[in-house]
């Protein structure tokens, strides 16, 4: 085994190795425990950057370890463009998670335990991003849900923190149970588990009679973990988690697991109507719901956990596009989004942390009181309205030159005219946070007297608030990142040129009108909200809740009618069930004559 295949096994085990050490570190201080957290993932950061020139050339480093040999199976990793982008992705922001981390959770919150719940994701996120085997994959990604609903619930005394992670883990497991099935139907298909063998075998899987079933199974799972409609209302609701759980999970890692699952997924399952119609439906539908709740929301972090559910519909509408400017331009913001949306997590931590409250109507006028932590919102807040000269421009126009010329069932305008919707509302809800939280008189009645934070809080936001500008006006910089991670998803060799200016496109045109109407919504907001608020509409969360007290309802009536305590009730269900799975085997089998020897 070769040193690269040796890197790559341990960049996979580097996390949950680490995850021993922050409960004994605690014990030493809060810095010490931080210090040892960030340790393995400064490691793993540098062994990934070993790997890196060797994928940047078109490479792919792979490793082996024995699993089951009796079944054939092995523990296989593989790093490609796609795996570098999220594995970097990953290991990037729980460093700087890390940090924030540090000085945001108070004296009274186990750091250990958070710490040690933040690195078992780190690992489980990773071991998605690299694994070859697919039995392997669906490991790590049910232990995602797991991890994920111990962060979820750290603040085991929050009622709605502890529904929150149930019901995030009710949803993705159940997507999770779901792709099981279309995962193994696929490795049946192409004879192997392997996933570098199954992206081979792509024109196979789609001439396949069980291509659709393994389709719809598959995009169950990764609409679940994206929050996609109708899958959507476990993410708001996960926002009862601490900023730093939210800043990780929904802008960087877990909701991106559905997306980076769709994009690795494109040779094997791309190209075809069922794809395109599903998953750019889903996705546009997303995309703009998430948009038009995100502006009627009074909480920081329930706006920006609806504005996540429609930049993660943006993505998906752009993989079902299918086409290879697609997957540039959806690579590209997976990287922009990344950016601009842990800064804008980050930023309402902060404005929490120091005022003591989330909520939009008790705020404003913060710029004169924390001055630094305004110009990081607002600069992350422009870009994801995707206003000139900040990264999410350049993405946002991609997207929507891609959809300017995509037809829906032969209608040229239904695409565009949504996309540009939801652009609109994007505007809106983005210069909503800037100048409802940051601009206008200073208040006497806050609940905290506000400042800005220490320079350790804020330094991870500003950081990624640089990014978010260098990027904007030098998108050269991203765009090795992004061809070798845009290659790997279409498997083929791709040449893209991010630049600022396009011309005088549709998509100019589309952009222009979507600030324009932005702004127009944020000047009618208040008669706006007193409408929706008054409007009736259906509530996911109250039709969720129905359905696990009615499914409880009919267990709780199946046990007591069938498990009452008498014998003779027992013995006929035994027997008819006996004889009913009797006569299945006896019509559905074929009796053969053994061979003669």
């Amino acid at each position: 085994m070769g040193d690269g295949q040796n890197l790559l096994i341990i960049i996979a085990l580097l996390p949950f190795v680490g995850a021993l050490v922050p409960g004994l570190m605690i014990r030493a201080g809060r810095t010490a425990c931080a210090t040892f957290t960030a340790i393995p993932t400064i490691l793993a950061l540098v062994m990934l950057g070993l790997l890196a020139p060797d994928v940047m050339r078109g490479e792919v480093v792979q490793a082996q370890v024995a699993w089951l040999p009796q079944l054939g199976l092995s523990a296989s990793f593989f790093l490609d463009g796609l795996g570098l982008l999220f594995a970097g992705m990953i290991l990037g922001m729980g460093l700087l998670i890390t940090l924030y981390a540090r000085y945001y959770l108070s004296g009274d919150d186990p750091m250990g335990q958070f710490y040690t719940y933040l690195l078992l994701f780190q690992g489980a996120m990773l071991g998605i991003v690299i694994s070859d085997n697919i039995l392997l994959l669906l490991v790590f990604w049910e232990l995602t849900s797991l991890s994920s609903f111990l962060l979820i619930g750290y603040w085991k005394h929050l009622p709605e923190g502890r529904q929150g992670a149930r019901m995030a883990l009710a949803v993705t497991g159940a997507g999770g149970l779901a792709m099981i099935g279309g995962m193994l139907i696929l490795g049946n298909i192409a004879g192997s588990y392997q996933l570098t063998d199954i992206l081979q075998a792509g024109e196979a899987i789609k001439a396949s009679e069980w291509y659709l079933p393994a389709l719809i199974l598959i995009l169950l799972g990764a609409f679940t973990k994206s929050a996609q409609f109708p899958f959507h209302f476990w993410l708001p609701h996960a926002m009862a988690a601490p900023t730093p759980v939210s800043a990780y999970l929904h802008s960087a890692t877990m909701v991106k697991a559905g997306v980076f699952l769709m994009a690795r997924m494109w040779p094997a399952l791309a190209g075809t109507e069922a794809w395109f119609y599903a998953v750019a439906s889903i996705g546009l539908i997303t995309m703009v719901l998430g948009a038009v709740i995100a502006l009627f929301k009074d909480d920081l972090k329930a706006l920006l956990a609806f504005s996540t559910v429609s930049h993660l519909g943006l993505l998906t509408m752009l993989l079902g596009f299918g086409t290879e400017a697609a997957a540039i331009a959806a690579v590209f913001h997976v990287i922009n989004h990344l950016t601009f949306k842990a800064a804008l997590f980050m930023t309402a931590g902060i404005v929490d942390h120091e005022t003591h409250t989330r909520d939009i109507k008790r705020l404003g006028g913060l710029a004169k009181l924390m001055p630094v932590t305004a110009v990081i919102g607002t600069v992350a807040a422009l870009s994801m309205a995707g206003i000139p000269l900040f990264n999410g421009f350049l993405s946002k126009e991609m997207m929507l030159e891609e959809a300017s010329h995509t037809y829906w069932y032969e209608n040229p305008w239904i695409v565009p005219a949504l996309a540009t919707l939801g652009a609109l509302f994007s505007v809106a809800y983005s210069l909503r946070f800037i100048f409802h939280v940051f601009a206008g008189p200073v208040r006497d009645d806050y609940p905290h007297h506000p400042h800005d934070p220490p320079a350790g809080m804020y330094a991870a936001p500003a950081l990624l608030a640089v990014l978010v500008v260098l990027i904007g006006v030098m998108p050269f910089l991203a765009e090795p990142l992004v061809t070798v991670a845009a290659s790997a998803v279409t498997g083929a060799e791709l040449h893209p040129h991010l630049k600022i200016w396009h011309g005088v496109t549709p998509a100019l045109y589309m952009s222009m009108a979507a600030i324009a109407g932005g702004v127009v919504l944020l000047l009618l907001h208040r008669p706006l909200d007193r409408a929706w608020i008054a409007a009736p509409r259906p509530e996911a969360k109250v039709i969720f809740d129905g359905l696990v007290a009615r499914a409880a309802g009919a267990s709780r009536w199946l046990s007591e009618v069938s498990h009452n305590g008498a014998i003779s009730r027992y013995l006929a269900i035994f027997l008819a069930a006996s004889v009913a799975l009797g006569f299945a085997a006896w019509s559905g089998g074929a009796l053969a004559r053994r061979p003669a020897r």
